[in-house]
């Protein structure tokens, strides 16, 4: 990948880096949860590792620097995800990104924030992920999402995972819930956060690349080394 681009996103002139050269085959724009950015380390860690698998990136902010401090827009979720809208339609737009697939990565309330603009924006989302997202917060989008899904919560996040589960059943689309064993909410345990991501570009080589495999089982519980199995609840397995 080329060195980042310190960029300017949408309307609203939202700060951003982005990683996009020749050799992507797909864009992911990752969508931030509250009190973070587009600075932060976890999402940095995460986006490395999704252009690893030759995805290019896009880490921007959401909100102004003044919009952040009022914080009844740091949880408007319709709010957010035309946020999330705007940075699809200006990635679509640069030099280099046309016919590249667009996969959302959200993490908190960024989950929300994506799933919200993959439900107004069926053509162009190809696959969301969620990392210890706030999925139910999309509340009446999720029935309306098309893009494959995927939900990653750690096994110890309890409260999270019963919303995950939640938000889950709410989905219509192609959709797995994977519970990391071992992690918490950021998923600062051991290796538990290359777990979450290892899952996370899998999904997307699966939906944004050529891959042919087999439908998602409904949700798996991965053990921080790597290792799957699937459950028919997951998540009342892994509590």
């Amino acid at each position: 990948m080329t060195n980042p681009s310190l960029v300017t996103v949408g309307r609203h002139a939202l700060p951003g880096i982005l990683h996009l050269d020749d050799s992507a085959r797909g864009i992911v724009l990752f969508a931030h949860g509250s009190g973070s950015s587009r600075l932060s380390p976890r999402n940095a860690h995460a986006a490395a590792r999704l252009r690893d698998a030759g995805f290019g990136t896009l880490l921007f902010d959401l909100l102004t620097e003044y919009e952040a401090l009022d914080r009844r827009k740091v949880f408007d979720i319709p709010l957010l995800g035309s946020r999330v809208a705007d940075a699809v339609r200006w990635v679509l737009a640069q030099p280099g990104s046309g016919g590249l697939p667009i996969g959302l990565f959200g993490a908190s309330t960024g989950a929300a924030a994506a799933l919200v603009c993959a439900a107004t924006m069926p053509d162009a989302v190809a696959a969301v992920v969620s990392r210890g997202g706030r999925p139910d917060l999309a509340g009446p989008w999720l029935a309306d999402v098309r893009a494959p899904t995927l939900l990653i919560v750690g096994a110890a996040d309890t409260d999270v995972l019963a919303l995950n589960r939640q938000a889950l059943s709410g989905l219509r689309c192609a959709k797995r819930l994977d519970v990391i064993a071992g992690a918490t909410h950021l998923f600062d345990e051991g290796d538990t956060l290359d777990a979450a991501l290892d899952a996370a570009a899998g999904w997307f080589e699966r939906y944004l690349g050529t891959s042919d495999e087999a439908a998602p089982a409904a949700s798996q519980i991965v053990a921080a080394g790597g290792a799957t199995r699937a459950a028919a609840s997951a998540a009342a397995s892994a509590t």
